[in-house]
């Protein structure tokens, strides 16, 4: 019986190895599928939020009902590790990334990991990058200003400096830029244009840090803070659904572009392509703008009750960066910021 016992068990094994190799073991997730098996299914990586995202997916699915398309949202952190993880394992599972921390696209580009591609409507669009080469196109022009609590700040700020009065001591919030791909890059900017001195005097004024974007706009909204460096997209949202805010617009603007960008190797290439083409088409950065945030084209209606500035506009107050420049400092930029902000 123990001899017909093992080879029962060893035929069981081998008919266990024959069955998972023709696909008769458990299923993988689409989401968690590599290029090779999740077939023509489209991968997207991206940072933005599910409503913006979502309503993006279905317009290019109606366009293309052939696509099948999934998507995995998350902050720029978390997916940045988990391709840096993919990368370790041999292949990146995704065909397409869209998030907001432009540096990463840059070290993505140096690492050799993106595929050139110069969409046919690139004509169209208004690109903040002066050294463009089609490893990334900005598909959103994110914008931050001082979103404030109506109920607490009674006289809207005009400047950054008037985060320094003492209606803000110990309530202005800046998200955590180790979280937060646009907080940094707002923090970077701030520092360029004004220098350290002026991150001292908020921490002197009792400012916070933060968790993410999203938390900062929550906090402000409760009267935890009274005020915060916010995201537009984040804030109008939160007034679109009664908060008592106002997003306020200092004259030096922060415009933080979101890049969008194929990963080279794709194995659904013609479809990460008509991706890039829907989201930078009108249809699409309708439904950008339409968020609350501001499209890459000229050519489409932003609705006037988020009160932003066109998109050309934006650019020629925008502080100007140099983002080959930064990308080397950001581990030092963000540990000097919460050094000085965390000190007591």
């Amino acid at each position: 019986m123990k001899k017909n016992g093992l080879i029962l068990l060893l035929v069981m094994a081998i008919c266990s190895v024959i069955f998972a190799g023709c696909g008769g073991g458990p299923k993988q997730q689409s989401s968690s599928s590599g290029a090779g098996a999740k077939g023509n299914k489209l991968v997207v990586y991206t940072s933005m939020k599910e409503s913006l995202i979502s309503s993006i997916v279905e317009g290019f699915k109606k366009k293309y009902p052939d696509i099948d398309v999934d998507y995995q949202s998350a902050g720029a952190g978390k997916l940045m590790a988990k391709i840096a993880a993919e990368r370790q394992s041999g292949h990146i599972l995704a065909d397409v990334i869209w998030t907001s921390e432009v540096p990463d696209f840059y070290q993505m580009k140096k690492d050799g990991i993106l595929e050139i591609y110069k969409s046919p409507v690139l004509k169209d669009l208004i690109n903040p990058f002066d050294d463009y080469d089609g490893s990334f196109t900005a598909a959103r022009l994110g914008t931050l200003g001082i979103a404030i609590n109506t109920d607490k700040i009674k006289e809207p700020p005009t400047q950054w400096s008037d985060l320094l009065k003492p209606e803000y001591k110990g309530a202005f919030g800046i998200a955590d830029p180790a979280l937060s791909g646009t907080s940094y890059m707002s923090i970077a900017l701030l520092q360029q244009k004004f220098g350290w001195d002026f991150f001292q005097q908020l921490h002197d004024n009792g400012a916070r840090i933060g968790k993410g974007s999203g938390q900062v706009v929550d906090d402000t909204s409760s009267s935890e803070l009274f005020a915060s460096l916010a995201v537009d997209y984040i804030t109008n949202s939160k007034i679109g659904k009664g908060a008592h805010m106002q997003l306020c617009y200092p004259p030096e603007l922060l415009v933080v572009p979101s890049p969008v960008a194929i990963f080279k190797g794709s194995s659904n290439m013609d479809a990460a392509q008509k991706f890039v083409d829907y989201l930078l088409s009108q249809e699409a950065q309708a439904l950008v703008a339409q968020q609350g945030t501001l499209p890459v084209r000229s050519d489409v209606d932003i609705p006037a009750k988020f009160h932003l500035p066109s998109p050309a506009d934006a650019m020629k107050n925008a502080i100007k960066v140099n983002y080959t420049e930064i990308l080397p400092q950001k581990e030092a930029t963000i540990k000097q910021f919460t050094d000085i902000l965390s000190k007591k």
